[in-house]
């Protein structure tokens, strides 16, 4: 008998890389595929597809290498739970950027082989992805690096301070609300359509946070997002003491640097937070968290400026627990798992998307087994 071999996903807009990916995963046995539904897309990504659940399980079961296919009934970044139980397949096929803890903790509890695969185009084909064909998906996501929170001036008040962030092309279509700063691109998609204009990145940037935050907002949505997306590169803002912008933006865009990072940089999905979450919950914000978050930023920097990778981890680390130290609620005993099982194979660590929904970021001195590889805009 062959065996079962189990594949889940959106296939949005199918495509030559999708075809590649079934026909890799059905060189394991007979695949059975569970399409995401429509709901549980838009909880995710924060859009709707092009084509609808019932019109992509039209087109996935018409494929020659697929056995059969369904609508997964569950929810989130695991709605295939109930399915896999019931097929119980022998092999779980993923895309690296599709591997998470999660699924491997739930393979290894039911016997199931989980294997990645490297997306690897047909022979004579380009490479192909649902992100790349989408004509928004040239505005930039940005990743905040050390100094998260600086920008708020109920932080900064007790302490200036910097926060870096790296400007990240859109080859990975990230989460909704996963600290990619997603709601800020969502206005750079509505202001812009496809693309940033030409022009001096300071005053679009200006344009694209007070576009995010018109007059009578209420919770005011940090500047580091819009620079960060809109600023190529790795950048330093330099917040003076209770302001919403930087006095300062330096930014490095040398190739060294940059592949240096892309080299050394990781990151590994993490489960979806819980509704009722709340970061701000039981907050302890004072001059000496304030200033220690400032001086971890400043390390980092300083770390990136060398290109010293020992120093990067561990100033990156120091960051991310000045934050906890005044943001208790970042992180959960979910999280806190997942830092300890990386810890080993890292020389540092955060994660994106506060209290859950995002990423672990990182540090390291060799590859991360199926972690996510990113693309700095040059």
């Amino acid at each position: 008998m062959n065996k079962k071999v189990f594949v889940s996903g959106c296939y949005d807009m199918l495509h030559s890389g999708h075809i590649a990916f079934f026909m890799e995963a059905a060189s394991h046995g007979d695949l059975y595929v569970g399409l995401g539904s429509d709901s549980t897309i838009s909880r995710l990504k924060g859009r709707k597809t092009i084509n609808t659940d019932h019109e992509r399980l039209f087109m996935v079961q018409a494929l020659r290498m697929v056995k059969e296919a369904w609508i997964n009934s569950g929810s989130g970044l695991m709605d295939f739970e109930n399915e896999v139980i019931a097929l119980q397949p022998d092999i779980f096929f993923v895309n690296e950027d599709g591997f998470t803890p999660d699924k491997q903790e739930f393979c290894s509890r039911l016997g199931i082989e989980l294997i990645v695969s490297r997306r690897l185009p047909h022979s004579g084909l380009p490479p192909r992805s649902t992100t790349a064909l989408r004509k928004e998906c040239l505005i930039p996501f940005r990743l905040d690096l050390a100094g998260g929170w600086l920008d708020q001036p109920f932080v900064s008040k007790f302490h200036a301070g910097a926060v870096i962030t790296i400007s990240l092309e859109p080859e990975v279509e990230f989460n909704d609300r996963s600290g990619m700063a997603s709601s800020t691109r969502k206005k750079a998609i509505d202001l812009w359509k496809t693309d940033l204009p030409e022009g001096d990145p300071e005053k679009l940037a200006k344009t694209l946070f007070c576009v995010e935050n018109p007059p009578g907002t209420t919770y005011i949505s940090g500047s580091q997002d819009a620079i960060g997306i809109v600023f190529p590169g790795v950048n330093h803002m330099l917040y003076p003491a209770g302001n919403y912008w930087p006095e300062k933006i330096t930014s490095i865009v040398d190739e060294d640097t940059l592949i240096w990072i892309e080299n050394h940089l990781y990151l590994i999905n993490l489960s979806p937070r819980t509704n009722d979450y709340d970061v701000l919950a039981d907050t302890s914000i004072d001059n000496s968290g304030a200033q220690r978050l400032a001086e971890a930023a400043e390390a980092t920097w300083e770390s990136i400026v060398n290109k010293d990778l020992t120093s990067l981890g561990a100033s990156m680390r120091e960051s991310f627990e000045a934050q906890v130290a005044m943001f208790p609620h970042m992180i959960n005993p979910y999280i806190q798992n997942q830092i300890d099982n990386y810890k080993p194979k890292a020389l540092g660590w955060k994660i994106s998307g506060a209290g859950g929904g995002g990423y672990l970021v990182l540090v390291a001195a060799h590859p991360i087994k199926n972690g996510i590889r990113l693309k700095i805009r040059r």
